[in-house]
């Protein structure tokens, strides 16, 4: 038997809010402030439901097209939230 790796363990989000602050945040002054996209990322995660997979791409090639179209906009609106907190609230101490 091999050794458990629990390290497979994933929230599914994880990878599509990344993706989406990275591609909002190019551009705008977040973008040079690694603490705030942090704190982005972190915001927007826990406005989202968990959803632990092993592989990222077994979920998406079993999730229905409707089901993935409410999961992009649900990242799309909690990155959305998670910034506008972030601009409008700067770390006494960030660069913002």
């Amino acid at each position: 038997m091999r050794p458990v790796n629990f390290e497979l363990c994933k929230n599914f989000y994880e990878r599509l809010v990344f993706e989406e602050i990275t591609a909002r945040a190019a551009g705008t002054p977040l973008a040079f402030d690694a603490d705030a996209l942090e704190d982005v990322a972190c915001l927007a995660l826990n406005q989202l439901p968990v959803r632990y997979v092993r592989f990222a791409v077994d979920a998406s090639f079993y999730m229905e097209q409707k089901e993935r179209v409410e999961l992009e906009g649900a990242v799309a609106e909690a990155v959305s939230r998670a910034m506008a907190f972030v601009s409008a609230n700067p770390r006494e101490t960030g660069v913002r």
